[in-house]
């Protein structure tokens, strides 16, 4: 038997997915009594709870759910998953039975509700379910979670930062104002500026903060700038101008070319991060390759030499000639796995890994044309850059 988790959201392919209004034709709703709507949907609550506010297009719900059809033979349950199923209110994700159904329904509400075929799957068949079928869910409404609001700036003084970024403090801090190198962790939502939303950490209900180590380019620009001197639990609405966002280009489909935007951020914590230790090569030999590339070898073992085609584990901190440091996985916690020689990296790396051995250690020293070239990789590689990579090759596994 399908489950419903796969049927109820067939119809988002085939559905529009602006929200559905909110029109209650009732709201004084009574236990054990029939409600029947205008378009056929049928419900009688077995609890009620108007303490709460009812569910609106737009709110994330988790619900838990039996359903059967008329001669009460079950075809699905959320209870046989161990889970209720979660997703956005009236956005076509679901059956327009259900999007309509819970519109009436509050935080710890249970109902039965009768679909018609109409607000079902209709005449045709699908997956289990036959073509005209009534379905009567058994529905309780475990959880609603309200879609973040824009920020109220009105009467909030506006900052003025460098190459058009904007900034207004909606609410203030307290502790030490986050620098480069430090782990922000953040919740936000980003606008266009016609006040559409395009992303929230607030859709996306359960997950962590979103985390990201500050000045190491891993977020747009306009981030890197606007976070710049938050302070935990400060809330600043961030207007980026689209330079400072995703450029020219934008990033299709969902960030259209020279788009603006605005972000709500809430620094929710700052973490100090270890900086990696450079290697010590001092003392050490420094090799010079025909193509350039020099390399010095801190740490040797007696492993089998890296072969083209070997899939290979490493860890890395990359600096500039100055000694400024531009990423690291060392930093990040983690290791990246590639296939040496297949173009996957830089040419010095792929040159600099065929020198080394599983376990050892060495810093490549990598010129321009070796790595990013006359133009760089902007905005983190500036043209021309020579690199300087510490790199730990942890693991060889099998060759292609």
């Amino acid at each position: 038997m399908k489950n419903l988790i796969a049927i109820i959201f067939f119809v988002f392919v085939f559905s529009n997915i602006n929200l559905i209004a909110q029109n209650r034709e009732f709201t004084d709703i009574k236990k054990n009594k029939e409600y029947t709507t205008k378009s056929g949907l049928k419900m009688i609550f077995y609890t009620v709870n108007d303490k709460f506010e009812f569910a609106d297009s737009g709110d994330v719900v988790s619900v838990h759910y039996i359903g059967k059809f008329t001669d009460g033979k079950s075809f699905d349950a959320s209870y046989d998953h161990k889970r209720p199923l979660e997703f956005a209110l009236g956005t076509g994700r679901v059956i327009k039975g259900w999007d309509e159904a819970l519109t009436y329904m509050h935080k710890g509400d249970s109902a039965m509700v009768t679909i018609p075929p109409n607000l079902a799957y209709g005449e045709a068949d699908y997956a289990s379910i036959p073509g005209n079928s009534t379905l009567i869910f058994t529905m309780k409404m475990v959880e609603i979670q309200k879609p973040a609001r824009p920020y109220n700036v009105a009467g909030l003084d506006t900052t003025y930062a460098e190459n058009g970024l904007k900034y207004i403090i909606v609410q203030k801090g307290k502790g030490a104002a986050i620098k480069d190198g430090n782990r922000a962790k953040v919740k936000y939502s980003g606008y266009f500026l016609d006040g559409r939303k395009f992303d929230s950490s607030f859709d996306h209900p359960g997950a962590e903060d979103f985390d990201f180590i500050l000045g190491r380019h891993q977020v747009i620009e306009g981030w890197e700038k606007g976070v710049l001197g938050m302070k935990e639990g400060e809330k600043r609405q961030l207007i980026i101008p689209y330079m400072m966002a995703y450029g020219e280009a934008g990033r299709s489909p969902v960030i259209p070319p020279q788009a603006d935007l605005v972000f709500d951020v809430e620094l929710a914590g700052i973490e100090m991060v270890q900086l990696p230790i450079p290697y010590d090569v001092i003392g050490k030999d420094t090799q010079t390759t025909s193509t350039g590339l020099k390399y010095i070898k801190t740490k040797t073992t007696n492993n089998r030499q890296v072969v083209i085609g070997d899939t290979i584990t490493v860890e890395y901190s990359g600096y500039f000639a100055d000694g400024k440091l531009f990423d690291s996985s060392v930093e990040r916690g983690d290791s990246i796995m590639l296939i040496v020689g297949k173009g996957m990296v830089i040419r010095g790396w792929d040159e600099g890994l065929l020198l080394m051995k599983k376990g050892e250690k060495a810093r490549l020293i990598i010129p321009y044309f070796l790595a990013y070239g006359e133009e760089g990789r902007m905005p983190v590689i500036p043209p021309k850059a020579d690199l300087i990579f510490d790199v730990y090759l942890k693991n060889v596994g099998f060759t292609n």
